[in-house]
């Protein structure tokens, strides 16, 4: 009997030691308000970094892959659109304007 006591008492004491919670978890004040306000929600992205991807982003747009040149030349052309509908674009472009691009 007299060791079912210690026992519990050294199981009490155990569970006190580990389940308590000290003043240092308490500093992040995050279990009174887990959100953020809206002023804050973006402090750690630099601005400089957005700008940088906005600036990326427009060069991507102005740079334009080949088959992408083509494929709009080939839209602003009635007839060379209605094939590629049936052939795909690459076949109309190469049709109608010999896979070469149109001068001026």
């Amino acid at each position: 009997m007299r060791t079912l006591i210690i026992l519990t008492l050294l199981t009490v004491l155990v569970m006190a030691a580990t389940c308590y919670e000290s003043h240092e978890s308490m500093e992040s004040h995050e279990h009174l308000n887990p959100f953020l306000n809206r002023r804050r929600a973006n402090d750690f992205i630099q601005a400089d970094s957005r700008l940088r991807a906005i600036t990326q982003e427009r060069i991507r747009e102005r740079s334009k892959a080949p088959h992408e040149y083509q494929r709009e030349l080939c839209e602003d052309y009635y007839p060379c659109e209605m094939y590629a509908f049936r052939h795909g674009y690459a076949a109309a472009y190469k049709h109608y304007f010999g896979g070469r691009r149109r001068t001026k």
